[in-house]
């Protein structure tokens, strides 16, 4: 157990994609999908300085594991190693967790470029948002994207986030500060459609 935290941790399956807990074991998978695709993820993370190989080797892992497993413990967040096929392929996580009368938390995820497109990322933060309006106990949860990062806009506005903010300078990514703009869902908005993957698969039944 890495805590008692409301809802996690825990594992969400959807067909081939399974959202898990990181384990120690997964320094290298972690590792091989992290260093091949620096050009897909590189110009959209908040980084420290240094090469990218060595901030995503196998021996970088058990510094992040080990943040990810006390923050966890916390109960400041909950960080999901996404999987299809039981292959890492990706992160999600809800971050930034406020209970109390905000019960709100913010989501980042990223997925391999070899599986871009398949529905791995839709699908997980789907699965995502509603285990934190369930079990997790959340109430609000807020996605801030750089208005450039087409691909990632695409995964919120399907599944219908809210689009409610523009924020000007708002993180230091790539040497500047960036603008980003602020997607929101409350789980008032998916209850009618029986939660926020069930309006995914009627999305993906409908358009084929």
């Amino acid at each position: 157990m890495l805590g008692a935290a409301p809802g996690w941790p825990v594992v969400l399956v959807d067909g081939p994609v399974l959202l898990r807990p990181y384990r120690r074991s997964d320094a290298a998978a972690w590792s091989e999908v992290r260093r091949a695709n620096q050009a897909w993820l590189g110009p959209w993370e908040s980084s420290p300085p240094g090469p990218w190989a060595d901030l995503n080797s196998p021996a970088a892992y058990r510094y992040v594991h080990r943040d990810q497993r006390r923050s966890a413990r916390r109960g400041e967040s909950m960080p999901f190693a996404v999987c299809l096929n039981g292959q890492l392929v990706g992160h999600l996580n809800l971050g930034n967790i406020v209970r109390r009368a905000f019960c709100s938390a913010y989501v980042g995820y990223w997925v391999d470029s070899r599986v871009a497109g398949k529905g791995v990322i839709p699908t997980a933060l789907a699965l995502a948002v509603d285990h934190a309006f369930g079990p997790g106990g959340l109430h609000r949860v807020e996605v801030n994207i750089r208005p450039e990062n087409k691909p990632s806009r695409r995964v919120v506005e399907k599944l219908g986030f809210r689009e409610e903010a523009y924020h000007p300078r708002y993180m230091h990514i790539d040497g500047a500060w960036r603008d980003h703009i602020g997607y929101a869902l409350t789980s008032e908005e998916v209850a009618t459609d029986g939660g926020l993957l069930a309006r995914w698969h009627r999305l993906r039944a409908a358009t084929g």
